[in-house]
């Protein structure tokens, strides 16, 4: 089962519409955000063209190494639009009491289960603690299935790419040109995060100056611990832009890169 990947759950880092950047939620609330994680350390999610890229720009990634979490408030809020649409909705059941449990129990499973993969022993797992976690939902685990496995594969596209730039940023970056001034997991990290979200964002959009001047508006939202100005960062974001834009079929972009 694919996500559907019409409209984007997080906060936009540039307009700052719905939802928000990652934090932590508890099993089974769709509320509850853990205070602390810096906007910028992580942008999401990513769609299902970027994450078929992870292979290419990171060797695969085994869905270990980002220790930030998806905000809920901007989970449910994009479940709450999309829930619907889906083949396992059923009109006798709502969102806030029924659906709403399931998709927090995926996203939290996601975090929780690093490394596993969805599979029938993970299902058997979850499912033996549906009851558990699901609060005042009506829904069977066999109804509650297909949106918590929904929640799981969206959040493990972005866990899985951001993993994957990030190691290969950070494989590189000793051998790269850069400012001495900074380094690479407080500054350049989410400046190559932040192209890498962009590209997902605008996927669309083409390299230019129109481009430019929305991401360096959205930088200081972004940049988290970065203190690198949007000038100073800027090839950084459009290095990450051009390595995906590279890791995909075709140059969407037609820049040659």
């Amino acid at each position: 089962m694919s996500v559907n990947e019409t409209s984007d759950m997080n906060r936009d880092p540039i307009t700052g519409t719905p939802g928000s950047h990652p934090l932590g939620t508890g099993v089974g609330a769709t509320g509850g955000a853990l205070a602390g994680a810096a906007i910028g350390s992580l942008f999401g999610p990513i769609g299902l063209m970027i994450g078929g890229a992870v292979g290419a720009i990171g060797g695969g990634a085994a869905g270990h190494a980002v220790a930030e979490r998806v905000d809920p408030t901007g989970e449910s809020e994009y479940w709450r639009t999309e829930y619907k649409t889906r083949t396992y909705y059923q009109s006798t059941y709502n969102f806030d009491t029924d659906y709403a449990p399931a998709f927090a129990y995926g996203s939290e499973a996601r975090t929780h289960y690093v490394g596993r993969q969805w599979d029938q022993s993970l299902e058997n797992d979850l499912r033996m603690g549906w009851d558990k976690v699901k609060s005042k939902s009506r829904l069977t685990w066999d109804e509650a299935k297909g949106a918590v496995q929904d929640a799981w594969q969206r959040d493990d596209r972005t866990y899985r790419t951001y993993e994957a730039t990030d190691r290969y940023y950070a494989d590189r970056f000793a051998s790269m040109d850069h400012d001495a001034r900074y380094d690479y997991e407080s500054d350049y990290r989410p400046a190559y995060r932040y192209g890498t979200y962009a590209r997902s964002a605008y996927a669309g959009r083409t390299w230019d100056s129109s481009l430019e001047s929305d991401l360096a508006r959205g930088w200081d939202k972004a940049k988290g611990t970065s203190r690198m100005s949007w000038e100073e960062a800027k090839a950084s974001v459009k290095e990450a832009w051009n390595t995906l834009e590279r890791a995909l079929p075709g140059d969407a972009d037609n820049d040659g890169l």
